[in-house]
């Protein structure tokens, strides 16, 4: 067992983990915050993003051990306030979600984008998205959200 301090959504946890257990399990299992779900398990879908020490990882190739020290954003701690976020507004007035199972995976992105990038283009948007994995809405919409909640629409 390996002793582990990280904070998450403004919380600081102490744990003992296993070293392999993959940081969206600790999440989910150890803090029972499942509004990060595990999609595929390989990296591949990006269901699983969160903001680790201020970069999108996807929590199922990150280690809990990684993130000891660190801090941890996950979907649930978006709206820290109780109110949604802009973005998070945007996907819902734009309907940039359909069953939503990929939705905390895009959201996280989508911030860590506009974070680094307050105003993208719509390909821009489109290739920070990339590793994220949607299989209900097409992405039309979800790039329409992102650039309204930077102040931006998009007309095709």
């Amino acid at each position: 067992m390996t002793r582990i301090s990280v904070k998450v959504d403004g919380t600081t946890y102490q744990d003992e983990v296993e070293p392999r257990l993959l940081l969206v399990h600790y999440l989910r299992d150890r803090l029972g915050l499942t509004g990060t779900p595990i999609g595929c398990d390989t990296s591949n879908c990006g269901a699983c993003t969160v903001d680790l020490d201020g970069v999108s990882v996807k929590s199922c190739s990150v280690l809990a051990v990684q993130a000891d020290g660190g801090e941890v954003t996950t979907v649930q701690g978006l709206a820290g306030d109780g109110e949604l976020t802009a973005l998070q507004k945007a996907f819902h007035e734009k309907h940039g979600l359909q069953c939503g199972y990929c939705t905390p995976g895009m959201l996280m992105a989508a911030r860590d984008l506009l974070r680094e990038n307050p105003h993208p283009s719509s390909d821009e948007v489109r290739h920070a998205l990339e590793g994220n994995l949607c299989r209900c809405t097409g992405y039309q919409n979800i790039v329409r959200a992102v650039m309204a909640a930077s102040g931006q629409e998009v007309t095709a």
